[in-house]
This record gives structure tokens, C-alpha cells and sequence, in this order.
């Protein structure tokens, strides 16, 4: 497929932003990676005897894999798999593994989550990253698992009683609310929050980019940085808030972590990011006509590649107490 076909397939305002961003050399790389799809990858579930049958069960299904360097509980799948197929086999059925994205493992291990804390997954369907959160932890401790959409709430408590994540409440509750609920109540928190998803985009599948918007991206970081506020609020003095998107869109991450960071400035700080072995790059401190603070440079962008969605993190430390009564 030429450039020109794939410029051809996305919307053109989403191919100028890219351009903008990356610069040209960079934006014709991206195209050429995001042109085929990403290889179905997996992780083990080490909770419960499932933990002892993860090889068993990929070679009884004829699944052949590559271990992932910076997390070997994760793997790529070499065969021709599908999601599908592999969500049809035993070992998926019985929760010995779990398919999700390599990008999306990463959070909760940023959050690194620890036996005995009060953990919150604030956007939580379906239930990837909390069942993840819940094999950290070995099912020792108390994880909160929301999500505003009763739909996706059935499928996160469907994943998470195939995973056997014992430790896992699910709640159906509006996120940007549920600091009035749990105000300074969990230990970490994870608000992986709705996002334009430009990170997903893959050209051979138009679902992933067709309803793609300026305006979209607009109103997504909007509603974003509510749940950021929320999920801060319901964290202790102390405490640590992972705030991750799927997207690359500036608007809804640096943007987002400079505002929250300008409203709740003194009551938290950003920390550094780094997992041994993973390739990352610092978030971007400007963004056309908006300059961000220094610190977000701390967060990481992950970049889209063979194996790889684009992902943005940061994680936040809790100083002092921000709950005073209602959001102003």
C-alpha cells in the first residue's frame, strides 16, 4: 500500500495533526507500521492453580508464543490465532490467560499495586487491566472495579469471574462522582479513561478510525479531566493515581496532567516512569499555540509499532488531601 492510499484511507484533519506532531519523516513511518494489523498477544493469569497449567494450555491449543522482555507474564502469539479463536479455548474459558494488547499491560504495572492496598480501577470494562491488577496482588486485597455502563459492567464481571480475580468488586457508578462515594478511601488508582483511541488505528480495519473528530477529541478531554479529578480525590494523601489513554491526541493526555496539575497545584506531583527493557519516549511539552509545564515530560508516551498500540501514561503522587467539599 503507497502513502498515498494511506493517507487516503484516514480522515485528512487527523493526517494533518499527525504530520504536525510527529513531522514528516516520522508520519510517513507511522503510516507504513499502522498499514497491517497487530499480532494477538496474551497474559498470564498467576492467580489460583491457573498459574501452573499457562504452558500446558498454550500447547494443547497449538499456540506458539515469544515472552515479552519487560513483562514475561506477557507473550506474543507467533501462530495465526485470532482473538477470536484463542477466546473460544480451554485455557481462555478456564482463565489460565487472558488476551489483551501489550500497551495495555502496561499501566497496572506502573501502578504496581502491592498485597493488602485498596485499589480503584476507575474506567474498568472489560476488565483487562483490573484482572491484571488482581494477579499482581494474588487476589490479596480489595480492588474497586467501576464502569458507568451497566452493558460493559455485565462483561467486566463475566472477565472477572473467568480470571478468578476473587478481590474484584464491581461497581456501575458515573466515574467523575465516585470520589463523593470513596473520598480518599483507596491506596492506588487506575483511571484508564475513555479516549479518541488513535492509538488503535489500523488501516485494515476502518472501525478503529471512522468516527474519528476534532470535536470528538474535544469533548473526550473534557469529560477526562473530571475523572482524573475524581480519581484523585478517592485516593489517599499518599497515594498513587495511574492516568493512561489509548490515544496520542496531546489534548487528552499532556493537556489533561497540565491542568489537573495547575488545579491541584501543591496537593500533587508527577513522578518518573520507567519499566527495565521498555522502550518509552517523555511526553511533549508543547502542542500548537499551548505550552505545557516541565513535569510532563515525566509521563511516557508509548509509539505505536509492530507489536505495539499508542499509549500515553502518567503517574501522579498524591501529597496532601484534596477533598474540601464539591469540585469548584
Amino acid at each position: 500500500m503507497d502513502m498515498a492510499k494511506h493517507e487516503d484511507l484516514l480522515p485528512q484533519k487527523l493526517c494533518e495533526r499527525l504530520l504536525l506532531l510527529y513531522g514528516t519523516k516520522e508520519y510517513r513511518s507511522l503510516l507504513k507500521t499502522i498499514s497491517h494489523s497487530l499480532p494477538t498477544t496474551l497474559r498470564r493469569n498467576p492467580n489460583g492453580s491457573a498459574s501452573d497449567r499457562f504452558d500446558q494450555a498454550l500447547a494443547t491449543s497449538g499456540i506458539m508464543t515469544t515472552v515479552v522482555a519487560w513483562y514475561p507474564d506477557a507473550r506474543i502469539v507467533n501462530t495465526e490465532n485470532t482473538t477470536q479463536s484463542i477466546g473460544k479455548t480451554d485455557g481462555f474459558q478456564q482463565g489460565v490467560f487472558y488476551v489483551q494488547s501489550l500497551s495495555s499491560m502496561i499501566p497496572p504495572l506502573v501502578l504496581d499495586p502491592q498485597p493488602g492496598e485498596k485499589i480503584l480501577d476507575l474506567c474498568a470494562s472489560p476488565g483487562s487491566k483490573t484482572t491484571q491488577l488482581a494477579g499482581l496482588i494474588r487476589n490479596n486485597g480489595e480492588i474497586v472495579a467501576n464502569d458507568v455502563s451497566y452493558i460493559r459492567t455485565l462483561k467486566l464481571k463475566a472477565n472477572v469471574r473467568i480470571q478468578n480475580a476473587t478481590c474484584v468488586t464491581c461497581t456501575n457508578l458515573p466515574g467523575e462522582k465516585l470520589w463523593t462515594i470513596y473520598p480518599e478511601y483507596f491506596d492506588k488508582t487506575l483511571v484508564d479513561v475513555p479516549c479518541s483511541m488513535e492509538g488503535t488505528i489500523r488501516l485494515d480495519n476502518p472501525k478503529t478510525y471512522e468516527y474519528w473528530s476534532e470535536k470528538k477529541v474535544k469533548e473526550l478531554a473534557k469529560k477526562q479531566r473530571w475523572l482524573l479529578r475524581s480519581a484523585i480525590s478517592a485516593t489517599k494523601p499518599g497515594g498513587t493515581i495511574v492516568y493512561s489513554t489509548c490515544t496520542i491526541s496531546p489534548e487528552e493526555n499532556e493537556e489533561v496532567i497540565d491542568w489537573i496539575c495547575q488545579k491541584e497545584k501543591g496537593n500533587i506531583m508527577l513522578e518518573k516512569i520507567h519499566i527495565p527493557g521498555l522502550e518509552t519516549q517523555p511526553g511533549i511539552v508543547s502542542w500548537k499555540n499551548h505550552s505545557y509545564i516541565p513535569g510532563v515530560q515525566s509521563c511516557i508516551r508509548i509509539r505505536s509499532s509492530d507489536v505495539m498500540e499508542g499509549f500515553f501514561v502518567a503517574k501522579i503522587k498524591k501529597i496532601r488531601s484534596t477533598v474540601h467539599g464539591s469540585f469548584e
